[in-house]
């Protein structure tokens, strides 16, 4: 939808026209996943695709909110923001306004109309994008000045919160704190931040969606932050860390003898992820593509072997992307249990790429896989229309 027919669309439901816009990405993470929640860096980067409020400040006491392909209305009243959280649709947009209203911002009412390009379920953060993009709208009405790292901080604590899903720091923070043609070197455990050039001179990021339905709340997401948290706890028995990610891969060989089962593998990724973060940040920096494509791949394995987060679906399209011969490394990115992958693709070969990953993607499954094209963006934007 483009923005006209977004506005047009925000007027048939509301009855006047919007007055600003603002937005928040999706975002895709490099490397360094299921470690944020350890304490770990992570290395993500904002897309262009996106979360899109078209928005109207109508005073009052009632926020409502339209979405593009959903039938009706969701309202909340600014003095019941406790009384949402389950909302279907609309509890991360209800959780923000409440723990802004905790911060003292005066929520106003409004009009607020979502066209959200990211796709939902896709693994590319398309609810860290609407709870940043809201709050914001809620700021700007409040006209009160916000940071952005606390606009990420209030995010990540709705949806852990207030909608009950027990993310990391890492997609709110991309979301908000994302830079054009950048990649940002996060780690989790002290919010320092680094912004480091994403040039991959004649390759590119191409992102695949295997179109498998998923949901965080659903799957098993929750139990792999619980197994990472009992490893850390038996961990800690000998050794002085607050978190997995300060060990390196010398410090868990020496304490794995402590771990069994499923608990070990899970905190033998985290450790290790976190040693490729590193890596890939170097390789990066010194403009080996091929050692950063080695080391998607390897991050893809540990994330099918260690941490059991992959399926049929997203390891099929990560196998056969590195079938391709232009192809430097491929990986799922995201929660997992579908999703997304990301693909290191020289520019010349992707349209091959796509096709043929795309026929033989197909033809294993069942069904087709959603090719997007990406680039690097800021995060959030706010403009008057």
């Amino acid at each position: 939808m483009d923005r006209t027919q977004a506005m047009q669309a925000f007027e048939q439901v509301f009855g006047r026209a919007p007055t600003d816009l603002f937005t928040a990405a999706g975002r895709i993470n490099v490397i360094g996943e299921h470690v944020d929640y350890c304490g770990g860096k992570v290395f993500p980067a904002a897309l262009n695709l996106r979360c899109n409020i078209y928005a109207r400040k109508t005073g009052g006491d009632t926020v409502r909110m339209t979405f593009r392909g959903i039938d009706g209305v969701v309202e909340f009243k600014t003095d019941k923001l406790n009384d949402y959280r389950d909302l279907e649709i609309g509890n991360y947009q209800a959780g923000v306004a409440y723990f802004l209203q905790e911060k003292g911002v005066d929520i106003i009412g409004c009009d607020l109309y979502y066209d959200c390009t990211v796709p939902f379920g896709s693994g590319l953060s398309s609810s860290a994008a609407i709870e940043v993009a809201t709050a914001v709208a809620l700021c700007e009405y409040a006209n009160v000045e916000y940071d952005k790292v606390e606009i990420a901080l209030l995010a990540q604590k709705a949806e852990n919160q207030y909608a009950g899903v027990n993310c990391g720091i890492m997609d709110q923070f991309a979301s908000a704190m994302g830079k054009k043609d950048h990649a940002v070197l996060l780690d989790c455990s002290t919010l320092a931040y680094e912004y480091v050039p994403l040039q991959l001179g004649d390759y590119c990021l191409v992102v695949a969606n295997c179109n498998k339905p998923h949901s965080l709340v659903e799957s098993k997401y929750n139990v792999r932050r619980q197994e990472v948290e009992t490893a850390l706890k038996v961990i800690q028995t000998v050794k002085d860390i607050n978190n997995l990610s300060e060990l390196s891969p010398k410090d868990f060989a020496e304490v794995k003898y402590l771990l069994a089962g499923v608990v070990a593998k899970r905190a033998e990724h985290v450790v290790m992820e976190c040693d490729r973060v590193n890596k890939a940040v170097k390789a990066l920096k010194d403009g080996d593509l091929v050692e950063l494509g080695k080391l998607l791949n390897e991050s893809h394995f540990s994330l099918r072997d260690l941490y059991e987060v992959t399926g049929k679906e997203l390891d099929t399209l990560s196998a056969l992307a590195r079938k391709e011969t232009e192809c430097l490394g491929s990986r799922m990115i995201g929660g997992g249990f579908g999703g997304c992958t990301i693909s290191i693709v020289k520019k010349t070969a992707v349209d091959g790429f796509i096709r043929r990953v795309g026929m033989a993607y197909a033809e294993e499954i069942g069904y087709k896989a959603s090719f997007y094209e990406t680039s690097i963006e800021d995060g959030i934007t706010v403009e008057k229309l």
